[in-house]
């Protein structure tokens, strides 16, 4: 009798464990299920956070292919083809460079000799004045003043009678809004002689934008 107290004593014990062991099983299956829900939740997370930064790199990439050469302003001008005295006169002239080797955006007017700023940015220019007086002691003034919405930036000043020939050259970084104006005029009294070799020069382009 008492060895079959202690079997079923033994026996219950036994199915006290498995049960215990079958709950706790429960418990392990039911928190590893929870970690596989958080690591796919990351996973995808991740995923679309991959596909994201990939979509912004391709948008990116077509944005400048199709939109980086509209943004793109340069431009490179002449006096004249030929042999060729500008000037000199009573008041002030706009310049007019003639001779086109460049105009990327086409924001150089040849008809009114002025640059509009395509776009807000920091730009180059540079302008080159040469003079020719005809012979040694005669007066020559190469002079020009570049002017940015009519108001004045840099000049150029070569006024001697000692030289039959004479130039001068300003280079300059500013910073324009869109819609701003850049010429090029000549005081009264100066003048610009030019030649096929294009001695006169008027160059400018958008070193980058601000906006």
């Amino acid at each position: 009798y008492c060895h079959l107290i202690c079997s079923f004593c033994c026996f219950h014990y036994f199915n006290l464990t498995i049960t215990e062991l079958n709950r706790e099983l429960e418990e392990a299956q039911e928190t590893l299920s929870k970690i596989q829900g958080e690591v796919s939740c990351q996973f995808l997370l991740l995923s679309a956070c991959s596909f994201q930064s990939h979509s912004i790199t391709l948008s990116h990439a077509v944005f400048s292919l199709y939109f980086g050469a509209a943004s793109r302003s340069a431009f490179s001008v002449a006096l004249t083809d030929s042999s060729w005295c500008f000037g000199p006169f009573r008041t002030e002239m706009i310049v007019k460079y003639q001779v086109s080797f460049l105009n990327l955006g086409n924001d150089y007017n040849k008809s009114t000799g002025n640059f509009v700023a395509p776009r807000s940015g920091v730009y180059v220019f540079a302008v080159t004045a040469v003079s020719d007086s005809g012979s040694p002691g005669t007066p020559l003034a190469a002079c020009v003043i570049l002017r940015v919405n009519n108001l004045e930036v840099a000049s150029i000043s070569e006024k001697n009678d000692q030289d039959q020939e004479d130039s001068g050259t300003v280079v300059l970084t500013v910073q324009l809004n869109a819609g701003d104006h850049v010429a090029v005029y000549m005081p009264p009294g100066c003048f610009l002689c030019d030649s096929k070799q294009h001695l006169n020069t008027f160059t400018g382009f958008l070193l980058y934008s601000t906006k």
